[in-house]
């Protein structure tokens, strides 16, 4: 066996001199005899093809890094070397494809040369891995197709899949995604994943995350890259171990930072376990920053519309929710100071409940719009306690028992008594009251409101639904839900009175006591309101 100080031969032949030079060599080196077997391997040749130095030694070239096809012409090529033949690829750069040991095809430069040893003629084989030079000179070309494709998309869906396609296409990744922060849900999307041809992604292929899971979760929760080096190693989430389990074996992700916070993850995966690259992640962290300005004149864009929008629906809740009322009260009292003299009793005491319902919808209005500029302030007051939420719905729901019967409704309530947690009992009630109202002003005559709620024991929460067999909200219109003075196109067509406030509030106070609320999917006719409340009290500080 050799010495230490000769590390890269297999064998007790030594050819020239190299002492520690080619030990240490960043360039991979492979010695071999005429018949293509390995006789030298330096450290750098192991990290670069997978094959530790006794592995390589004594085999045939070609069944360690050259790809099956095109094995027959190298052996033929070694052939005509050995027997004189024209050698123009000696002293040549020669750019070609290798085989690492785990299977997978990559760029390489070769520069061979031959040397007459003692032991008869040996080649001499200096290799660079270029993939990511190769990544790096395709650079151009990826941000001309991403700035190309983000002027041209009309939507933020294509724009995405413009920017995953030119990854993976120009740059040779199998995998790109973009994610994106859904607040409302309090997830992060894919929006876009461009998959290589022939790589089926199978469990692979979630489409929402929790901020902190997986590479996408932890890059958008941590707002800072994260390279992964080899994903067969990593136990730091499921999503990595299915990744290996289809060929993937490396993972790069970068945060997409637009409008002073992380809105997303931009992210990559490659088919060769690699080690981290600055180089690499200083490009993609460049594609990360174009889309988080795209999205960031996008929201501009989208908020001037909002704006507008919001203008429009506040002077149409000035017009119908507060003009409406004040014109009631105003016609009641001339006629009640015309007639004052010919009214009965009865006659007066229904002109009195006349204006006193429209005072009424005034009040709702001015406490709502009240609430709405606490919330805005951050200064909505909450006042937790130890409370039943079982209690303050079965509360709610007997108070509306004129207003069901008036309209035929069947309520069915599914809450356990006790129901305790730790929250504000007011705020809670004025929660169940929206919501229950809600739902009896928008479900026809004879249709069915169905509360339910329990306790998770796991995750320490309640999950309390509210479900209706109303008229629904019509599906391009669910994003804007829980927005101020946005009124669903259903409810405007049916002239259904509202202020477009009492959800926008109603979250407030859900997301006050770090629950959340969501709209449900809803098979058929109606509306379901979900709705998660923490237990107990949060720690202090979070």
């Amino acid at each position: 066996m050799p010495s230490r100080s000769a590390p890269v031969y297999c064998s007790g032949t030594v050819v020239g001199d190299p002492g520690q030079v080619l030990a240490v060599a960043l360039q991979a080196y492979i010695a071999i005899e005429p018949t293509g077997r390995v006789i030298g391997w330096n450290p750098a040749a192991e990290n670069t093809f997978g094959y530790r130095r006794g592995e390589a030694c004594g085999r045939d070239l070609a069944d360690l890094i050259i790809p099956a096809r095109l094995r027959d012409a190298h052996r033929a090529g070694l052939v005509r070397l050995a027997a004189g033949g024209p050698a123009r690829v000696l002293g040549q750069a020669l750019s070609l494809v290798a085989v690492h040991q785990d299977g997978h095809e990559f760029p390489i430069d070769l520069m061979l040369t031959a040397t007459d040893e003692s032991c008869g003629t040996v080649f001499h084989a200096f290799v660079t891995d270029t993939t990511v030079s190769r990544r790096v000179s395709r650079y151009a070309a990826v941000e001309s197709a991403v700035n190309r494709g983000l002027a041209e998309a009309g939507t933020y869906a294509a724009a995405a899949g413009r920017v995953v396609e030119a990854l993976g296409v120009h740059m040779d990744w199998p995998v790109a995604e973009l994610w994106l922060a859904d607040t409302e849900r309090r997830l992060i999307t894919c929006i876009a994943r461009h998959t290589a041809p022939g790589l089926r992604l199978g469990a692979f292929a979630f489409t929402e995350l929790e901020p902190g899971v997986g590479l996408p979760g932890t890059v958008y929760q941590q707002s800072r890259p994260r390279w992964i080096p080899d994903l067969v190693a990593d136990r730091t989430s499921p999503r990595s171990r299915i990744a290996a389990a289809i060929g993937l074996h490396v993972a790069v992700g970068v945060p997409v930072h637009g409008g002073g916070h992380t809105q997303g993850a931009l992210c990559v995966y490659g088919n060769r376990a690699e080690h981290p690259e600055e180089t690499l992640i200083t490009l993609l962290s460049g594609i990360a920053a174009q889309v988080g300005q795209y999205l960031e004149r996008r929201r501009a864009e989208e908020l001037d519309i909002e704006l507008a929008r919001t203008k429009d629906e506040f002077l149409a809740l000035v017009t119908h929710e507060l003009r409406n009322p004040l014109a009631v009260i105003t016609a009641t009292t001339a006629l009640f100071d015309e007639e004052i003299g010919t009214l009965d009793d009865d006659g007066q005491r229904k002109l009195v409940h006349t204006i006193a319902g429209s005072s009424q919808r005034l009040t709702v209005l001015v406490d709502d719009l009240l609430d709405l500029a606490r919330l805005e302030s951050g200064h909505l007051a909450l006042h937790p306690t130890h409370t039943d939420l079982g209690h303050i719905i079965r509360d709610a729901a007997q108070d509306l028992t004129g207003p069901l019967a008036g309209k035929g409704l069947t309520l069915i309530l599914h809450v356990p008594d006790p129901l305790p947690l730790y929250a504000d009992p007011d705020r809670l009630r004025q929660v169940a009251d929206n919501l229950l109202s809600n739902a009896v002003k928008y479900t026809p005559d004879g249709g069915t409101i169905t509360v339910t709620a329990a306790i998770d024991a796991v995750h320490e929460e309640i999950t309390w639904t509210v479900t209706d067999t109303g008229i629904g909200i019509p599906a391009g219109e669910r994003h804007r839900m829980f927005r101020r003075f946005y009124r669903a196109s259903s409810a405007i067509d049916r002239r259904i009175p509202g202020t477009g406030l009492g959800l926008v509030i109603t979250r407030a106070i859900v997301e006050g006591h770090h629950g959340s609320i969501t709209l449900g999917d809803q098979i058929g006719p109606g509306t379901t309101f979900r709705l998660r409340l923490p237990v107990k009290a949060p720690l202090a500080g979070s």
